[in-house]
């Protein structure tokens, strides 16, 4: 089941669920969305030292390339935090198989199963870089996925990892995710509708869900 909560601040209101949660696993999400609550999540003293933070996706670019999500999350929130350890993709290898052996080797055999998952929605329905229609969205035995894409090819956990989390939490902003946040709540065939954890909340701005 999936919760709506509309708020005036969404960073701050998911900077506050987070904290609520002490998670000691949590994943992070790409894209300029998470830059506010990242940044608000630096300031605050959480036990960062009993954390990790690993990634949904990453673009295969170099870390301190623009459009890189482990670059944007460094200069907001990982430059300023003493995390205990932080799982990067490496975009400038694009080695979905060397990803999935770090999952492996922290979390065991099996589907890792993280306290609290972070996700974005892309204005087609996308999450992670799960996009609609790929063959990707079948996959159900690997953990990470190289994908084609226009700008750069990328790296994500796939749909039974992302589905395994313990909380997933959705951050939506803007009238432009007007049309897939109706979808998502409505659910409708769309790649972020097929995230299936136990528990899923999503944070949405006036703009977004008007």
């Amino acid at each position: 089941m999936r919760r709506l909560e509309v708020v005036p601040d969404v960073a701050e209101a998911a900077a506050r669920l987070i904290a609520g949660r002490r998670p000691r696993t949590l994943v992070l999400t790409g894209g300029s969305t998470p830059l506010p609550l990242y940044r608000r999540l630096a300031t605050m003293p959480l036990p960062w030292h009993e954390m990790e933070l690993f990634f949904g996706d990453e673009r295969c670019v170099s870390p301190d390339h623009p459009d890189s999500n482990y670059g944007r999350a460094a200069e907001t929130l990982l430059d300023h935090i003493a995390a205990r350890a932080v799982y990067r993709m490496r975009g400038e290898d694009c080695d979905a198989e060397g990803y999935e052996r770090d999952l492996r080797a922290r979390f065991g055999p099996g589907i890792p199963a993280f306290d609290f998952t972070l996700l974005g929605l892309g204005e087609d329905g996308h999450v992670a870089s799960l996009f609609p229609a790929a063959p990707a969205l079948e996959e159900r035995d690997r953990l990470v996925l190289r994908v084609p894409h226009e700008d750069h090819p990328r790296l994500t956990l796939t749909l039974p990892v992302l589905s395994a989390s313990r909380m997933v939490l959705f951050v939506v902003t803007g009238e432009r995710k007007r049309a897939a946040l109706a979808r998502l709540m409505a659910g409708a065939d769309i790649p972020a509708a097929r995230v299936a954890a136990a528990e899923v909340v999503v944070l949405a701005d006036a703009l977004a869900a008007s």
